[in-house]
């Protein structure tokens, strides 16, 4: 059964840092791009970064460059997401999928940033 589980979320401040976990089976992981995603209450998903399946490739967008790392460990079949210097339009609900349009993808885990 194909299952990811996104965790680490939680209320942070401005300025401040989370790492968050996906935890996946039921497919290849070694074999998978990973892409983080997520979707502000009221907006569409929007797409965070992306990671090859050896790790060796990383992908951002201009919104969160600099300041977000994705990274993976095969052996455990998770993808994280190191978030720092966190600003309040990072809060949002944060998915991992196996593709950029987001599906299929966990159920997410919910980042609120507040000042």
């Amino acid at each position: 059964e194909f299952r990811m589980v996104e965790s680490g979320g939680g209320l942070v401040e401005t300025a401040g840092s989370l790492r968050l976990s996906c935890a996946t089976s039921g497919f290849t992981f070694s074999a998978a791009y990973m892409t983080w995603l997520r979707q502000a209450e009221g907006q569409g998903l929007e797409w965070v970064a992306t990671i090859s399946p050896s790790g060796g490739d990383t992908y951002y967008a201009t919104s969160v460059k600099g300041r977000f790392t994705i990274s993976r460990d095969n052996a455990k079949a998770t993808v994280y997401l190191q978030m720092n210097n966190l600003k309040r339009e990072d809060t949002a609900t944060y998915y991992c999928s196996t593709s950029r349009g987001g599906s299929p993808r966990g159920q997410g885990t919910q980042v609120t940033v507040s000042s």
